[in-house]
């Protein structure tokens, strides 16, 4: 199996994981959060949707200016523009050669200002663990929200 190979099955299997951890989010309470310096619900829920976003950037485009929000309404609505916007990159990587994933540079851009260059396949596990990392928080958020932990790597205190 590729290094490709794996990232997309990988992938797939965390796509399920980060849609249920969204969609679990309280509507009610999304400003919560546990301290002063943390970002509230909303602010992390759109962060990850916002690197989902630039995962089909990073795919097809040397250059990516990382978006650093995406605005949402109820976090049902952001889980399913979640999924849409994960499985779209799904489907760019399906046209990728091994070599344009291993070897081919991709700019990183914040707020217009380079950041770094990596090559795609470097890029593209840096957005998908900072995802991972992000929901991580936000599972952490949910029953002091007032919500239940979906299942996420087997089950939650929540689900049994």
């Amino acid at each position: 199996m590729t290094n490709l190979e794996f990232f997309k099955a990988y992938s797939a299997n965390e796509l399920k994981a980060t849609y249920d951890i969204i969609a679990a989010l309280p509507a009610d309470n999304l400003q919560y959060k546990p301290h002063p310096v943390n970002r509230t619900a909303y602010e992390i829920a759109e962060h990850i949707v916002a690197h989902v976003y630039d995962l089909d950037v990073i795919a097809n485009n040397a250059q990516c200016d990382e978006r650093l929000k995406h605005d949402f309404e109820n976090p049902k609505q952001l889980a399913d523009e979640m999924k849409a916007l994960w499985e779209k990159a799904l489907d760019s990587l399906n046209e990728m050669s091994n070599e344009q994933w291993e070897n081919e540079p991709i700019e990183l851009l914040i707020e217009g200002k380079s950041f770094i260059t990596l090559p795609r396949m470097h890029m593209m596990w840096f957005f998908h663990n900072d995802i991972i990392h992000h929901r991580g928080q936000l599972s952490a958020y949910i029953r002091p929200m007032g919500g239940k932990n979906p299942a996420v790597y087997g089950y939650s205190a929540d689900t049994v």
